[in-house]
């Protein structure tokens, strides 16, 4: 038996969240599209998070990584508007408003947004929330009246608050419903994804997304075990994976098909990339992009996306000479990805798969 889940999840069924994706053929497209969903009546108000004790102190919902680092390379002053895209439990946000800068935190999940301006109302009007996808970000108030950043921070995956709380069904380790959406406007819940696409579609996602190399035996059990009995749980997805392809070591077999689903339930990629390509119209010039990432996909593409926007010069073999680039807009403080240092890792070892990433935006007017 699975408890019905408390927050958002309990106040309307997966259902009322229409689908964004032709299922018959899975074609993964952004959720651009922000929902209007009032609290006074909706999910908002089925629940009020624990923001007593150690919550308000951020010790109850999300450790934020790399702090230092952060602080460091952010360099938050007072008279500085930085966007905390990925808000979370406000951990980095505080560290801004410690340092006398002014906040616009983002963060598509209710919760997370009920905790943080709890935690940090003592901050006053210097501290502001936007619920939203952070692939939205030129959708924010501040942002459509022509405000620009001096600071911009995406803290990407998933809080810790998210995988620790079963009724919101990120972890296999626990029982909970297939939900997995980090908020109401995600385009998917797991439930739909692993009950309704097709075979094909799931081999994609967990070669894609969970570079999984037995995803198509795992694509073909759960295509099996459905036609008996849609899967309702995250254990018993959990215990298909495992049944499928064995238990080897001390990983468990579902960790990277459960990546995958989630990463396609919340269209993860596709928000980093118009993030990505929306920081030079958010930022001011010398404003600093960094972007903290967990897995490899996610650190490839801000790689990539920072390595073409800092050169200045692009090459082709067919060409007599270089050529300017067009995209030539950041200079890289620091080239290599920086990784959290082993006493973070030690007292945090969700810590020990972050990278961060920094990037200044350039004046164009030279």
């Amino acid at each position: 038996m699975v408890r019905a889940a408390s927050g958002w999840l309990s106040a309307r069924p997966s259902s009322d969240f229409p689908l964004k994706q032709d299922v018959a053929s899975a074609t993964l497209r952004p959720s651009l599209v922000n929902k209007d969903v009032r609290p006074a009546s909706g999910w908002l108000c089925a629940r009020t998070p624990d923001v007593s004790g150690d919550a308000v102190a951020g010790g109850g919902y999300h450790l934020p990584v790399m702090p230092a680092e952060v602080a460091e390379w952010m360099r938050a002053v007072p008279g500085m508007f930085i966007v905390d895209g990925t808000l979370g439990g406000g951990g980095h946000s505080q560290l801004f408003l410690e340092a006398g800068a002014e906040v616009l935190g983002i963060d598509r999940d209710p919760e997370a947004l009920a905790h943080a301006r709890e935690r940090l109302a003592g901050y006053g009007g210097r501290f502001s929330t936007w619920e939203g996808n952070f692939g939205r970000l030129q959708e924010a108030p501040p942002m459509r009246d022509g405000r620009r950043a001096d600071g911009l921070l995406l803290d990407l995956g998933v809080s810790s608050r998210q995988l620790d709380a079963p009724e919101r069904g990120f972890s296999f380790m626990r029982e909970g419903p297939l939900d997995m959406r980090m908020g109401p406007s995600s385009a998917h819940s797991a439930a739909e994804i692993v009950n309704e696409w097709t075979e094909e579609a799931l081999v994609r996602i967990f070669f894609e997304f969970g570079e999984e190399p037995k995803a198509r035996r795992i694509a073909a059990a759960i295509v099996k075990q459905r036609a008996a009995k849609p899967f309702a749980t995250t254990t018993e997805l959990a215990a298909c994976i495992e049944s499928a392809v064995g238990r080897h070591g001390r990983i468990h077999p579902a960790t990277r098909a459960f990546q995958a689903i989630r990463m396609a339930a919340n269209e993860e990629l596709e928000s980093l990339a118009a993030a990505l390509d929306a920081a030079p119209q958010i930022l001011k010039p010398g404003g600093r992009l960094l972007v903290i990432t967990f897995h490899s996909l996610e650190d490839r593409m801000v790689k990539r996306f920072l390595r073409r926007g800092s050169a200045r010069f692009i090459d082709d073999p067919g060409w007599p000479e270089p050529r300017p680039n067009p995209d030539f807009q950041f200079e890289l403080p620091v080239r290599k990805a920086i990784a959290a240092n082993a006493a973070e890792i030690s007292a945090n070892p969700r810590a020990r798969s972050a990278k961060l990433r920094v990037a200044r935006l350039l004046d164009p007017a030279p």
